[in-house]
């Protein structure tokens, strides 16, 4: 299903459409991106940490002031000897920051001396001075493991929630929809698609909260110095190329988020040829056509590749370009320093700033790349969550336990799409409780069709089908479907055990109950045969059973919800004698006191019907008992002749 259909105009976008999902976690999510300001935020101390400790630790060892007047004779006074006057000032070193003051007093008042008496700085001042950035760094590594961990769990619940929501949706979609989509394109967007919105959240958002505060505690860090020095022509190089390095995310995004597209339909087109392969496993093997179904794969897989090389492509290019243009501003830097004859220890603190916002710039261009790659998945999403063929539901259903009279088909007209022909053309019959009613036609002819619309899978275009007189429409559907019990054309089973795909619809059924059932569509003989009996695993689709096996699970799994009306869609159509012998032993058990659709090819499924329904291009062409229709040399007795001839 490759749907490129844009957002319609006011739509949410896709990540405010997203940041629904996350709205239940809203607590973890506020602690996960609270601890990644904080982290930015201990980037910030760090740094404004800098220009301080470059000026005091240039002291470390020299005097930064006059030594106090002592009287002749008399060495200098130690700070903390005895014999210095306890409310004495300590004296302002020379050109040391206010914070390295504060330090000092603090310092002094557990006798650890910052300086000495010649005012030199003292090893412990630069141990100090050490001791803050240790802290900071595990303050940082904290935050930075909070923020992490709140991120990808919000992430994790909420492609979950997200994945939930579109099973969901998909589960109430109708049959024409799954007709017209290719089963691989739902499962890669239920799965691939899902994944790469996790990674959006998990990890880019967490470096996305963090990367930009990064950069604007550096910025702010190199403004502040500046201004302080007087470096405003520093500031105005900066102020003009620090926002080029957004260019080439900007410019490049835009392709990312194209072939990023491209390449989630491509491999949706490997998912559903995986799955066309391996369920129609039997037919390759059996045509011998493995190298030519291998070739074809691998052709596809070739175009996949291609696309996710493009989008590699103008995603790799993202750093190059931004480290190009980083690279520039440290040229305008370096020459903005020669033109303002800055001094070195002023390039030094600047310098480390603007380096310090390297690493979080480099992650912006990832952090790009990957916005629009999670963009390209949740449009994709999005789209099929906005999907709506479910057939509508009853304002106010009218509620129904049980089928009391007769079912009636009314002039009813059926397309499959709103250009397309008419499958079902004027169809008019009744279908009364306990009878035992039979379409007959070649294939193709709408057989399958009537009984979908009487499970209600489609609804007619023209035309009423009601049941005990109430339209199937204003029925609860999940009343309706709890009346009817169904043998599909095709048989389809679980890859689950016996008892459980008896038991399938029917939760709260016994294992004697799951017994019973099996007796009456004589299916336990050759389940207990099977040393797991009933707990053995029947495969994929049922692929270890026979086919005759296969539709006496299906037929004990219609028998077990005891449903009042039974519709048998070509249930013997591809038994041997000895089979059908058995299944129609079972069949005869189960239409007691039942009503019952039957569909067959083989006639000898519908001779002992109450009535029996001819069917040819969409049309009710005869109708009556076999004896009757055999009688008129209509249809259906030619029918009769050629299967009889075979």
């Amino acid at each position: 299903m490759k749907d490129r259909t844009p957002s319609a105009p006011g739509r949410l976008t896709p990540f405010r459409r997203l940041l629904g999902f996350a709205r239940p976690y809203r607590g973890r999510l506020a602690a996960g991106i609270l601890a990644g300001l904080f982290s930015a935020g201990t980037f910030f101390g760090l740094l404004s940490f800098l220009p301080d400790a470059f000026t005091a630790f240039e002291q470390v060892g020299k005097p930064t002031a006059p030594p106090p007047a002592t009287s002749p004779g008399e060495p200098p006074a130690r700070a903390g000897e005895p014999g210095r006057q306890a409310d004495a000032p300590l004296p302002e070193p020379d050109g040391m920051p206010a914070a390295f003051r504060t330090a000092e007093r603090l310092a002094a008042r557990f006798d650890i001396p910052l300086r000495h008496a010649d005012s030199t700085l003292t090893w412990q001042a630069l141990f100090l001075g050490l001791l803050g950035l240790p802290i900071v760094a595990v303050l940082r590594i904290a935050s930075s493991f909070i923020n992490q961990y709140c991120m990808r769990w919000v992430g994790s619940c909420v492609v979950r929630d997200l994945r939930n929501k579109l099973f969901d949706s998909l589960q109430r979609q109708s049959l024409k929809f799954f007709g017209q989509c290719d089963i691989g394109q739902l499962i890669s967007r239920c799965v691939n698609d899902a994944a790469s919105v996790e990674h959006v959240i998990s990890v880019t958002v967490a470096d996305a909260v963090r990367a930009p505060f990064e950069i604007l505690a550096a910025v702010l860090v190199a403004v502040i110095y500046a201004v302080r020095n007087d470096l405003g022509g520093m500031l105005l190089v900066v102020g003009v190329l620090l926002p080029l390095c957004i260019v080439p995310v900007i410019v490049l995004g835009t392709h990312v988020k194209r072939w990023t597209r491209r390449s989630l339909e491509r491999v949706s087109d490997l998912v559903s040829r995986m799955h066309e392969n391996f369920t129609g496993i039997r037919v390759i093997k059996a045509f011998h056509t493995e190298t030519t179904e291998s070739a074809r794969f691998h052709q596809m897989n070739q175009h996949y590749f291609q696309s996710v090389l493009r989008a590699l492509r103008a995603e790799l290019l993202m750093s190059p370009l931004m480290e190009m243009v980083i690279t520039v501003l440290a040229c305008g830097f370096v020459i903005a320093c020669f033109i303002y004859k800055i001094k070195l220890e002023q390039i030094t603190v600047i310098g480390v700033a603007v380096f310090a916002a390297y690493r979080p710039m480099k992650q912006l261009a990832k952090i790009g790349a990957s916005l629009q790659r999670g963009s390209a998945a949740m449009e994709r999403i999005f789209v099929l969550l906005d999907t709506d063929t479910a057939l509508p539901e009853a304002a106010v259903p009218v509620r129904k336990a049980a089928f009391d009279d007769r079912i009636v088909f009314d002039r009813v007209r059926f397309r499959f799409a709103p250009d397309g022909p008419d499958v079902i053309r004027e169809a008019s019959f009744e279908l009364r409780r306990g009878m035992l009613l039979a379409l007959v036609g070649e294939t193709g002819s709408g057989k399958t069709t009537l009984a979908n619309l009487l499970a209600r899978f489609y609804d007619p275009v023209e035309g009423a089908i009601t049941m005990d007189g109430v339209p199937l429409r204003d029925l609860a559907t999940a009343d309706l479907r709890r009346m009817i019990g169904v043998v599909t054309q095709e048989t389809i089973l679980f890859n689950d055990t016996v008892a459980s795909n008896i038991a399938y619809g029917s939760p709260d059924a016994t294992p004697a109950a799951v017994e019973a059932a099996a007796r009456m569509a004589n299916a336990h003989e050759f389940i207990v045969a099977h040393p797991e009996g009933y707990q053995r695993n029947v495969g994929d689709k049922g692929f270890v059973l026979s086919g005759g096996e296969k539709q006496r699970v299906a037929l004990a799994r219609a028998i077990l919800r005891n449903p009042p009306i039974l519709i048998l869609d070509e249930a013997t159509s591809a038994l041997d004698t000895v089979t059908e012998r058995l299944v129609q032993e079972a069949i005869a058990k189960v239409m007691q006191n039942r009503t019952t659709l039957a569909i067959a090819h083989r006639l000898s499924t519908v001779r002992r019907a109450d009535q029996i329904l001819v069917i040819d291009g969409g049309r009710i062409v005869e109708r009556g008992t076999h004896d009757e229709l055999y009688a008129q040399g209509g249809r259906y007795r030619r029918l009769c002749d050629m299967q009889m001839s075979e």
